[in-house]
């Protein structure tokens, strides 16, 4: 009767052990895959349906000020205060789109006018 205690205990101990191991391998997954996220950023399409939802046009010439009358000249993605990233790179994050970048001349219709 001990030995099937022992080999009873054993195998709670391996079970638990393996079970202990698999969540401390959690948060390794986790950095991991932002990681990746982060080395292969998505160019955000204008046809994506967050996009199309904003309005948002990588070129903020092409957009239409009778459809769009918040619209104004000079208003571009670079200038907004979602934008994320360095001054001067073409394509940012953007907190409206996340894991994607927006073009730097870009526009929809969240633009607010980041702080001087």
């Amino acid at each position: 009767m001990s030995d099937l205690k022992d080999k009873q205990a054993l195998d709670r101990r391996s079970v638990l052990k393996g079970a202990l191991a698999g969540l401390a391998a959690l948060p390794g997954l986790a950095v991991v895959e932002r990681a990746a996220a982060q080395a292969a950023p998505v160019h955000l399409d204008e046809n994506d349906a967050a996009a199309k939802a904003l309005g948002y046009l990588h070129d903020a010439k092409k957009v239409d000020a009778a459809k769009n009358p918040t619209y104004k000249a000079g208003q571009t993605c670079a200038n907004c205060l979602q934008i994320q990233g360095k001054n001067g790179d073409a394509w940012r994050g953007c907190n409206l789109f996340p894991n994607k970048q927006v073009n730097a001349n870009g526009w929809c219709r969240v633009w607010v006018q980041k702080p001087a």
